[in-house]
């Protein structure tokens, strides 16, 4: 055997010849013309005289998947079914704007926008320029809008991709106008109102001033006109028709004083189900769009499904003695007669350590309680190994699979759940989920 010549006397791979394998005989010397490498020391191009080398290229098209244990699935038939959820609340003249911003709440804005666009959308949202360069890289030729007002310095790049901004400043907007003016193009723009929020956007009350300012530059085009809601997802409606009804009273004031306000928007995701009355021009489809419901309220109005699921495969399952402790702090101790097992994800995942001892994972269709504190890279949960005649003792195993987020059998474990746990909202809770474990795109 040959076991000497690799780590520990790992045996676990089989010697193979070269010609596209993994390894091959062949080591570079000064005979065949090698030379040391660079930089690195040569490690891997430069292995001991009469030793393995590895095929790098092979290597590295081992998936991520098999690099470490931990997953996320995106299934993209769930956001073409809610974007088609979304059509039948609104009229077919009414437009629809994906929300793709924060690489599509953390599920992949590319893939996201494609399925979207298929299914019905026709504007994509964004909060960024560099988030609507990606998708004009990806070849996307939708109507794209950034949500805010990007520093004047962006403006270049504006125009070469074709990406709208929002507007609320009169400086930017003559910028924005007269760059586009010196190469011979539009600038067109949406004009964000005010009507509450206090975020961004000009005054409700002062869109006509602010028009007068800007409406001389003949490259500027008033392509649209929103404003944002801040309780469209509270139970009473009061600061909802507060909101609406100055907004209404800034497009009147414009089509008065004779601006056409282009498309006019004001619902996200909540709106959009809650009040038909503000669909207006186009609707702005967010976290519904993912499959999270934005207040209890829409759950009976809405058929979402859910599009990110989280997963994990066991790395380590032992028993552990009754009073022995587990992770960091031993703030959980052994009751004995379990297995804990360990599985490669932590809270640099996204799998938040405020979580720790609150929530349960999926194996085989049954709940499982993970246990101890969750730590950077790792968690663990605890199997109950002991018999029950009302229950079937499941026996987990190195390499079987565990869901995080998502459904298996008939029980499910959700990023709602876990907003709840956390006192916060689903939306931060999902963007957490961070790219150290790869996306893979279903249906």
């Amino acid at each position: 055997m040959y076991s000497s010549d690799l780590p520990n006397g790992f045996t676990g791979m089989p010697r193979k010849k070269s010609g596209g394998t993994l390894f091959s005989d062949a080591s570079p010397s000064p005979e065949n013309g090698a030379r040391p490498s660079e930089g690195d020391g040569g490690a891997l191009a430069q292995p001991s005289r009469g030793r393995l080398t590895l095929d790098v290229e092979q290597a590295d098209a081992i998936e991520e998947s098999l690099r470490r244990w931990s997953w996320v699935n995106i299934d993209l038939s769930a956001v073409r079914h809610n974007v088609r959820e979304a059509r039948k609340l609104i009229p077919r003249s009414t437009r629809l704007l994906a929300v793709v911003k924060a690489d599509a709440y953390g599920h992949g804005a590319v893939k996201v926008a494609e399925a979207a666009l298929s299914a019905g959308a026709d504007h994509l949202g964004v909060a960024t320029v560099s988030e609507g360069i990606e998708l004009r890289r990806a070849q996307i030729g939708a109507p794209i809008l950034i949500l805010s007002q990007p520093p004047a310095s962006a403006i270049p790049l504006l125009l070469a991709y074709n990406i709208m901004p929002s507007v609320y400043e009169s400086e930017f907007a003559v910028q924005y106008g007269e760059m586009a003016d010196a190469h011979g193009m539009e600038a067109p723009f949406h004009l964000a109102v005010n009507s509450g929020m206090n975020r961004i956007g000009v005054r409700y009350d002062e869109v006509v001033p602010f028009m007068m300012q800007i409406g001389f530059h003949r490259a500027l085009k008033l392509a649209g006109v929103f404003t944002h809601f801040a309780t469209a997802d509270a139970p009473e409606p009061f600061e909802f028709d507060v909101q609406a009804h100055r907004f209404e009273e800034s497009i009147a004031a414009l089509r008065q004083m004779g601006v056409d306000p282009g498309i006019v928007h004001a619902a996200n995701s909540a709106a959009t189900v809650r009040y038909p009355g503000v669909h207006y021009d186009m609707v702005r489809w967010g976290i519904c769009m993912y499959g999270f419901h934005p207040c209890p309220e829409t759950r009976l109005r809405v058929a979402l499904k859910p599009v990110m699921s989280v997963h994990a495969r066991i790395t380590d399952a032992r028993l552990v003695p009754m009073s022995e402790g587990v992770s960091y702090g031993f703030n959980y101790r052994s009751p004995g007669s379990v297995k804990i097992c360990t599985l490669p994800i932590g809270y640099a995942d996204g799998l938040v350590r405020g979580l720790s001892g609150r929530i349960d994972f999926l194996l085989k269709g049954r709940r499982f309680r993970q246990v101890g504190n969750i730590c950077m890279d790792q968690c663990m949960f605890e199997a109950d190994m002991r018999s029950f005649a009302t229950r079937t003792r499941i026996d987990p195993q190195v390499g079987d699979e565990v869901v995080i987020v998502g459904e298996q059998g008939d029980e499910a474990v959700t990023i709602d759940d876990m907003a709840a746990k956390l006192n916060t909202i689903s939306y931060e809770v999902a963007i957490g989920f961070s790219h150290r474990m790869p996306r893979y795109y279903l249906g």
